[in-house]
């Protein structure tokens, strides 16, 4: 069993049927293989946005995504809080090296700290890892 740091955008691949993906299931297989995850304290807030957005685009129903936000909570993720001064000394260092936002650069300082391999599908954040010696787990 291993840990990681999850991404929300490998998440919302779960829910948004048109961006599933073989790499959101080969993630998806990590957790159910025994793997845990880390998350900042943000991620819960990231990835309700990202619903409700899907929910008023009319790409997911409110009974869908209650169901997926069930489903989710029960998976072993655990929050990780940032301090005010993490977040505006090594975030913002990390955000402004890799040209990254904050919540992005906060991702990648939790894989710095921990010596983790984070899964992601964000480009950017991928490129940021490849820089930085991080390893990732992505498409």
């Amino acid at each position: 069993m291993s840990l990681f740091v999850l991404d929300a955008s490998v998440v919302l691949t779960w829910c948004f049927p048109d961006e599933n993906t073989a790499f959101a299931h080969q993630v998806a297989q990590m957790f159910r293989g025994g793997d845990s995850a880390i998350a900042p304290s943000f991620w819960p807030h990231e990835v309700l946005n990202s619903l409700l957005a899907g929910e008023k685009r009319k790409r997911i129903s409110e009974e869908l995504m209650k169901t997926f936000l069930t489903d989710l909570a029960a998976l072993p993720i655990k929050l990780q809080p940032l301090s005010a001064e993490e977040v505006f000394l090594r975030i913002q260092s990390l955000s402004r090296q890799h040209k990254l936002t904050p919540h992005d650069a906060a991702y990648l300082h939790l894989a710095e700290i921990g010596g983790l391999a984070l899964a992601t599908s964000d480009k950017d954040l991928m490129r940021a890892c490849g820089n930085a010696g991080v390893e990732l787990i992505c498409e």
